[in-house]
Parts: structure tokens; sequence; C-alpha cells
């Protein structure tokens, strides 16, 4: 089967939605600090579900639903659990004709805290080390349970992207894609430029593409811009609804899409986005949308 370079070569590659808000559309009450991975651990066959509703809707990616679990908030049933993640989207794939690539979410550091701080990039509770040990863990039960690549995804803060990419060292031959969460066209949540970031998760060349995710639709052309300007790299973007998560009502407010613009998604694949999928509030109907223009 092919990498994930292979398919990011073709320039049209099609990654799935939001996972945690189509549990939510189908009825799911997430509010709880393990989020989606409470799903994966009580109820695995709506898992598998929705990511065979992805690739039924023409996704290439399968990401597991794994973002949320961490052995901080779940102990040593973490371990299993990851594991069961990445046998859950191979499942699925198998199921719906056996093409695409299943990929290991590991969401960032912060979800330990369980308090949005996705969306800040406020790490300063956070040492390098604690980051290092606690996403070790994460990556090595993802890559053993033969995970086909790595997503480090809505990585918030400059620090840890740096740490990320130095773990992959420790992991030679696999393949791994880094994306940021973005306050605006320039910065990562914790304020530092996108292309700063890449230039410092860059050095060691261990990062197979970049990108951006759980971004507003409206900021990830410029993104692109800035991020294309100091890297070679495939781009990947896969942006949220537009709406703003509001911590305390956990809920999402303001005015947001169901699914991307052509003239948007034209544009991204102009400014070099060899893949492009959703985050938050982008269901199946949207990825079949974006499948029948890519």
């Amino acid at each position: 089967m092919p990498g994930l370079s292979e398919l990011l070569a073709r320039g049209d590659a099609v990654l799935d939605g939001g996972f945690a808000t189509e549990l939510e559309v189908r009825g799911h009450d997430l509010r709880d600090p393990l989020w989606s991975a409470r799903v994966l651990r009580d109820e695995p066959a709506v898992v598998e579900d929705v990511h065979a509703a992805y690739f039924e809707a023409g996704a290439d990616v399968a990401t597991t639903a794994s973002y949320q679990a961490t052995f901080e908030r779940l102990g040593e049933d973490a371990g299993p659990l990851l594991r069961r993640s990445v046998e859950l989207a191979r499942r699925a794939r198998d199921r719906t004709g056996g093409r695409g690539l299943v990929v290991g979410s590991v969401g960032p550091y912060c979800v330990v805290w369980a308090n949005g701080a996705e969306y800040t990039g406020d790490y300063a509770a956070a040492g390098d080390e604690q980051i290092a040990v606690t996403q070790r863990r994460r990556l090595a039960e993802l890559v053993a349970a033969g995970a086909d690549a790595i997503a480090f995804e809505t990585i918030p803060n400059v620090r840890e992207a740096a740490i990320l990419a130095e773990l992959l060292e420790e992991l030679p031959g696999v393949e791994a894609w880094l994306s940021f969460c973005c306050r605006d066209g320039v910065h990562l949540s914790d304020g530092t430029a996108i292309d700063d970031a890449i230039r410092a998760a860059g050095r060691n060349g261990r990062v197979t593409a970049f990108g951006v995710n759980c971004t507003p639709p409206e900021h990830v052309g410029a993104l692109l811009e800035r991020a294309r300007s100091v890297t070679d790299r495939p781009l990947l973007v896969y942006p949220n609804h537009g709406r703003a998560w509001d911590e305390a009502g956990y809920t999402w407010s303001g005015i947001g899409v169901d699914r991307f613009p052509a003239r948007l998604v034209a544009r991204w694949r102009a400014l070099g986005a060899s893949a492009v999928g959703g985050c938050c509030g982008i269901g199946p109907q949207a990825i079949a949308d974006l499948a029948g223009r890519l």
C-alpha cells in the first residue's frame, strides 16, 4: 500500500473530517475530559462506523480516534486503547473496499489538561521533558499497532512542534505530518508566526508534511502562503467550520460553514495544498463534496 509521501505526491488527496463533532451529530454526549476517547473506550463499534462513513464519502485517510487518549487520563488502559484506535480504523477500511491510509492521531500535549489550551497555546505549566515523555508513549503505541503514518495535529505551541520533530528521530522510517492550530492568518495559537514554527520543526528533516487544522477557513490561504515560503515539504489543510469554541459552555458559537466553498478549496490547492479535509464541524457529506471536486 502506498505510504503518506506517495499519497501526498498525487496532489489531490482527501482527508477525513471532524471525528468528535460527527459523534455528537450521531447523538453522543462528549462533555467529558476524555472527549472522543470516552467513545473509543466504551463504544468501539461507533468509532468504526464513523471511520467507515468517511471512507465511504471518499476520504483517502482515516485519522484514528486517539486524539484525547493519554496515559495521564486513562492510566495503563491508554496503551490498549491507542492500539484499539488503529485496529478500528483498519477494520473500517477493510469493510469499505480496503483502500486508504490509517493515520495515528497524536493530539497536542495540552489535551492532558482538557481545558481548551489548543486555542491559547499557553504551555507555561509544561516543561520540555514533560511534553516529550507524554507524547513519546502515545507515539510508540500507535507505531507498534501498525499505523501507516502519524498525525501530530492541532499543535498550538512552537516548543511542542520542535519536540515532536525530535521524537521522530527515535523512529526511523515513520512518516508523520505536523499540523498547527492557528488564531489568524499568521500566528499559531501561542503567537508564533507559522513560518517560524515550521523552521523550528523542520530543522532535522523528519517531518513528512506540514499543515493547518482546526483553524477557521478564512485564515488558511494566508497561512499556506507563509508556510510555502519556508518549506518545500508537502502541505495539507483541514480547517474547522469557522465557529468559536466556548470552553465554559462547551459549545461552538458564531457563523460558520458546513462545507467549504469551491473557490476556497481551489485557492488552497493553487497555494500548494496537496491534501484537503475537515476538522470540527465538517462531516461526511462535506468530505463527499470535497472528494467530488478533487
